[in-house]
Parts: structure tokens; C-alpha cells; sequence
């Protein structure tokens, strides 16, 4: 049996109105991998993981997941489309996308309902949840209410509470204090280790070390120029500089100024 997840050939994509979004991508991401996505803005990481959850499909090229064509009428069968939910599950960087309940608790029991797990398991996977991203103090409380670190991690324990196979992370770190990035590569790692398929779309470069054994950079030119491990990625600063993935600074420092490299 193979050990493909997904694999991406020649992959185009669009937004309304002709803009393009990715422009022939191809990908193939293994069982048990941990890959990173980073490019500059507008290069199409967000687009890539919409297109590996089902939520959008190409318009030229395909979308092979688990060894089937991922295609739009395939989504309608419900049999079909509850198989793929329970493999893959996405945490948007928005958290608000994913929080629509009256409460915490009612937010991480809702997918496993969809997906026709029993009520008593669905009670006791809340508990373990929340209890591994330390969220047990807000099962009560409004999502709606709550800090963005909250939401994120409250997010995140909606989808780990369905199991699913494949893991899709989109910028979970941004605007989130240390503590909390933390908590959420911490978590990363060990679902990781558990054998779980781990595809993670950030601009932090100081974490991919961590997250990732594998870099894949998409360009302006909506398609991947680099798949390397994280180190290649990382020694190479003429790359990072010429694809607008690190800042350059300016200060003064005794009287003189000096300019030099950041990474975001």
C-alpha cells in the first residue's frame, strides 16, 4: 500500500475575477511527513491548503488524496466527503472561521457529531482535548469572548478532536504571545510523533526548524522554487533576501548606522 497522502500535478488555481493563485504546483506529501509552506504574501500557501482540504479544486492539473482524485462531485457524496473529514482536518489562521457555537464545549463536540461519532465518545474526546492544550477552564465560556491565543488553541482542539490523519496549519503563530507559540508547536511535534501527517503554511522562520523536516518555498511566481530541508533553507540568505523572506533593519550604533538582516 502506498504511503502518498497527496499528490499535486500541475496544479492551477484562480480567484474570481482571473487572479491567480497558484500556477502549476506539484507536490507529493508522504504519510507521517513534516513539511513547512512559507513564501511572501500572495504566493499562494493559504490557497495550497484550501486545495488539500477540499474547500476549493483546481482548474487545471490535479488532486490526487489517499489515492483518489480530490474532485468537487466527490465531495457531494456524503459517504465520500465524511471518509475525507475524518482524515483531514484544517486550522485556519482565522479562528473566528472555525468558532461558531454558543460555547467552547459545544465548538470541539461539533464535528465528531457530524461525522457520526457517539455522543459518549464525543464527551470523553473533549475532555482528553482539552486537557492536552490545557483549555479545560474555558469549556464554558463564549468563543467569541475569548483572547486570540484562546481561540487559536481552542481551534486547534476542534479539529484534533475529530483524529484526523493529516494535520493543516494555517499561520498558527501569528500575533500570538511566546507562551502560547509555545504551547502550539509543542503540540505540533507530538501529534507528529504520533504518526500524524503535519503541513504547516507560517512566515515565522524561527519555528520551522522545529516543525518541519522539510521547506517547500512557493515564489512570486505562484509555484515552488525550493524544497529543501530546514537548514538549506535557512544558510541560504541571498534566497530568503531575494524572495522577500527576510526584513533588512537599519539602526545606529555609535554614531554609525548599520543595515543587516532579519529573519520575520
Amino acid at each position: 500500500m502506498s504511503d502518498i497522502i497527496f499528490e499535486l500535478q500541475d496544479v492551477h488555481y484562480s480567484y474570481p475575477g482571473k487572479f491567480p493563485a497558484l500556477c502549476g504546483v506539484d507536490m507529493t506529501i508522504r504519510s507521517g511527513e513534516k513539511i513547512a509552506v512559507i513564501g511572501a504574501n500572495g504566493t499562494g500557501k493559504s490557497t495550497l491548503l484550501q486545495l488539500l482540504d477540499g474547500l476549493i479544486f483546481p482548474h487545471h492539473g490535479q488532486v490526487r488524496a489517499f489515492g483518489e482524485l480530490l474532485r468537487e462531485n466527490s465531495q457531494v457524496d456524503e459517504n465520500a466527503a465524511h471518509r475525507f473529514r475524518r482524515r483531514v482536518g484544517l486550522v485556519f489562521q482565522n479562528a473566528d472561521i472555525q468558532l461558531f457555537c454558543p460555547s467552547v464545549r459545544e465548538d470541539i463536540a461539533f464535528g465528531p457529531l457530524q461525522l457520526g461519532v457517539a455522543e459518549e465518545e464525543v464527551r470523553r474526546r473533549i475532555l482528553e482535548v482539552a486537557q492536552v492544550l490545557d483549555i479545560r477552564h474555558l469549556l464554558e465560556r463564549v468563543p467569541h469572548q475569548l483572547s486570540i491565543g484562546e481561540k487559536r488553541r481552542v481551534a486547534i482542539a476542534s479539529v484534533l478532536a475529530i483524529d484526523p490523519d493529516v494535520y493543516l496549519f494555517d499561520e498558527p503563530t501569528a500575533g500570538l504571545d511566546p507562551l502560547t507559540v509555545r504551547h502550539i508547536i509543542d503540540f505540533i511535534v507530538n501529534a507528529n510523533q504520533r504518526g500524524k501527517t503535519i503541513i504547516t503554511a507560517t512566515h515565522d522562520l524561527h519555528i520551522i526548524g522545529e516543525i518541519a523536516d522539510m521547506v517547500y518555498v512557493f515564489g512570486q511566481n505562484k509555484r515552488i522554487i525550493m524544497g529543501e530541508p530546514p537548514d538549506s533553507v535557512l544558510n541560504d540568505r541571498s534566497f530568503l533576501e531575494i524572495n522577500n523572506l527576510v526584513h533588512i533593519h537599519r539602526h545606529h550604533h555609535d554614531g554609525r548606522e548599520h543595515v543587516h538582516q532579519h529573519l520575520p
